[in-house]
């Protein structure tokens, strides 16, 4: 059995349980097939005075194992805000050790990074001082916002160059590497998975009034049902979901997420007279989601930048059309109006799309067929014999 170390500083943890996990599902995926063995070393920064929610991650346990993988969380020091251009050396010094512990007990094959920065960098440091393989993937965010800042641009350029191989979870997102200068002959295509026996549609005619219990928020059935999943940040757009509403005639809309927009978002909908109308649900388990977006008519992401959202994915397989941006991998899944609509990024273009779809909706099954191919283990198959050609050099 092959063995893979991979650094990830996206990964759930008790203090937060939905950050990252799909990357754990990925590798929980990969280890489950028997052929690759995989470590995970979470880095956890930590600032010099650790208060609030960091002094809770000061107090994860240092090492665990977690769906069958062994996760390690070594302690880095974080400047918040101002740190960035630090953080990926502070990761390796902080990883370096406990990596070193792991090949010598049981040998590494791979050193793999989950995400581009500060992942990669650091990463790429320890692989070469370890004389061992390379592996690094792109997401999205690291690739369009850490590669507009000149000093991560330049650690990530060094880590590819390094990289025996990359992975990008959609097409157009390997197109912007190669023309950020990353060697196009390393990158290959990696697609998210799904959970298929979570992720499906479901129908019933007691499912809103269910939801509608579980949430505390009303959901007739004669309104529209919107869903809007992701953080509560600038760039998911969920304001411009929020100043379509009064564009589509009675429609309800949940918003899916946490984040430090929400005390904005709740007053835009509280000044548009749509407080109503528009619930925030916060995070929710992940046996609840699917129900949700399966009883939705139409999920809405107005993203400004993405690689390949996995709410676009989750949303198609429970049989429901998404309506988003024409920004990253979006063309790759909605590339029908079967799928949903791509539209302009701002109100009145979603409602239009939105509103086209309410006019002629597709068959939920003919949307949930959109992904068939998307599922953890095709995800690990394709992941295993990533980690197996550069392990064979």
């Amino acid at each position: 059995m092959k063995h893979v170390l991979a650094l990830s500083t996206l990964y759930p943890n008790a203090v937060n349980p939905r950050f990252g996990t799909f990357v754990a599902r990925s590798l929980e995926a990969l280890a489950k097939r028997g052929d690759w063995r995989v470590s995970v070393v979470n880095p956890i920064g930590i600032p010099p005075l650790a208060l609030g929610r960091y002094r809770a991650l000061s107090q994860l346990d240092e090492i665990g194992e977690e769906g069958g993988i062994a996760v390690h969380r070594p302690r880095f020091t974080l400047i918040p805000a101002v740190g960035a251009r630090r953080n990926a050396s502070a990761i390796a010094k902080a990883a370096l050790p406990v990596i070193e512990r792991i090949h010598a007990q049981t040998p590494i094959d791979v050193i793999d990074a989950q995400f581009f920065f500060p992942d990669g960098p650091a990463a790429a440091w320890i692989a070469q001082r370890l004389g061992l393989p390379l592996s690094l993937k792109a997401r999205g965010s690291d690739i369009t916002y850490w590669g507009g800042l000149d000093f991560a641009r330049e650690q990530m350029l060094e880590a590819a160059r390094r990289a025996t191989g990359i992975l990008s979870v959609s097409q157009a997102l390997a197109e912007e590497m190669v023309g950020m200068g990353m060697p196009r002959e390393k990158i290959t295509l990696h697609y998210t998975g799904l959970d298929r026996d979570r992720f499906r549609p479901f129908d019933h005619t007691r499912l809103r009034a269910q939801i509608s219990g579980e949430i505390g928020f009303a959901l007739p059935d004669n309104a529209p049902l919107l869903v809007s999943v992701g953080a509560l940040i600038a760039r998911k757009g969920h304001d411009i979901a929020i100043g379509a509403q009064p564009m589509i005639e009675g429609a309800r809309l949940v918003i899916v997420g946490k984040g430090e927009d929400e005390a904005h978002l709740r007053d835009l909908a509280r000044d548009l007279g749509l407080a109503d109308r528009v619930h925030f649900a916060g995070s929710l388990d992940h046996d609840l989601l699917p129900l949700i977006l399966s009883a939705a008519d139409v999920m809405v992401l107005p993203t400004s930048n993405e690689g390949l959202a996995n709410a676009w994915v989750e949303a198609l397989a429970c049989g429901t059309p998404v309506v988003t941006c024409d920004v990253g991998g979006a063309r790759e899944l909605i590339a029908c109006d079967t799928a949903g609509r791509l539209v302009e990024r701002n109100p009145e273009a979603v409602a239009e799309g939105v509103n086209s779809i309410l006019n002629n909706p597709p068959m939920r099954q003919a949307v949930a067929a959109l992904v068939e191919r998307f599922s953890w283990d095709n995800n690990a198959a394709e992941l295993a014999a990533h980690y197996e050609r550069l392990a064979k050099g």
